[in-house]
């Protein structure tokens, strides 16, 4: 590709970084420009963005609805999984799931809610009174 047909159209995460790609110059070597991002990454990006916040929405109501616990929440909202979640906290993945029950989340140790407050970057008060 040339270095003047090099896409430039914004994306979500234009804002926060640009990917380095390899194109020609005038004189046809390789050499490197930054680019904003192009089209088809772009709509992968906003889809991508759009699974997320309908996930989010989803696990909102199952907390709103007694379902799961706020840790389900706030899990999905920060975009981890079990593995991830599980390195941040120390607790295994099968703990974390018995955790996202509103009767265990009710009896968790305030050493335990601390844990998964400072793993989801909010208070104790948020993650005990999130009603979703």
């Amino acid at each position: 590709m040339k270095k003047e047909e090099l896409p430039q159209d914004e994306s979500a995460l234009a804002s926060m970084t640009r990917e380095l790609m390899y194109v020609k110059d005038k004189e046809g070597k390789y050499t490197t420009d930054l680019s904003t991002g192009w089209d088809v990454k772009k709509q992968a990006l906003d889809n991508a963005w759009d699974d997320i916040k309908e996930r989010t929405e989803e696990a909102r109501k199952a907390v709103a609805n007694g379902e799961k616990s706020p840790i389900y929440y706030f899990m999905e909202l920060r975009i981890m999984d079990f593995p991830v979640l599980s390195g941040y906290t120390g607790f295994w993945a099968f703990t974390i799931k018995r955790h996202m029950k509103p009767n265990v989340f009710k009896s968790l140790s305030e050493k335990k809610l601390q844990i998964y407050a400072k793993a989801f970057d909010v208070s104790v008060e948020e993650l005990k009174n999130f009603k979703g």
